[in-house]
């Protein structure tokens, strides 16, 4: 295991000024289109534009060092993943892309109790953030707990009414209720 990029880069992490990802202005009109279609072509390129605005940060190292951790989960170099955005989060406590990322990696790992909690930060600093609700969703139905899986999609189709998966979701997970199947 290769930890001296990570560390080289984390160590240039000062806090900066807060203005990051989930304050960005444009994202009130962002959610409003969502709102607003159901085209799948504006959906899918209004997503990655909200996206694209919560990975933003005012400190381009932490910005490098988010997409460095992200490459190194999706690689399931886990460790270095998590090394990574710890440092992330201890140091830009307000930046809820980095809990959110964490929460994924925690759920990967099978830490459904740390992914709960950094969800929830997620959601505390940016309550429209339509992955962690519907990552809450998804660790509720593994755990089996379907009445707060349903509570965590409905609260995503108020979000971005206009989503298929979570639409999906919510009906999968209504008829599991319904039917005591899970």
């Amino acid at each position: 295991m290769h930890l001296r990029p990570l560390v080289l880069i984390a160590c240039t992490l000062a806090p900066l000024s807060t203005n990051a990802d989930q304050t960005d202005v444009r994202l009130d009109e962002l959610f409003s289109i969502l709102k607003q279609t159901n085209n799948p072509a504006v959906i899918r390129g209004t997503e990655n534009r909200i996206w694209e605005a919560w990975l933003e940060h005012d400190n381009s190292d932490v910005e490098r060092l988010m997409s460095l951790a992200t490459q190194r989960m999706n690689t399931q170099r886990y460790p270095e993943a998590m090394l990574a955005f710890n440092q992330i989060v201890e140091n830009f406590p307000n930046y809820a892309e980095a809990w959110n990322k964490r929460a994924t990696l925690n759920y990967l790992l099978g830490n459904t109790d740390e992914s709960i909690a950094d969800i929830e930060r997620t959601l505390e600093l940016e309550p429209r953030h339509f992955g962690a609700l519907s990552g809450l969703g998804l660790v509720y139905i593994q755990r089996k707990q379907l009445s707060k899986a349903k509570e965590a999609f409905e609260d995503l189709i108020e979000v971005h009414p206009n989503s298929p998966n979570a639409k999906q979701n919510l009906e999968l997970v209504i008829e599991q209720l319904r039917f005591g199947v899970i």
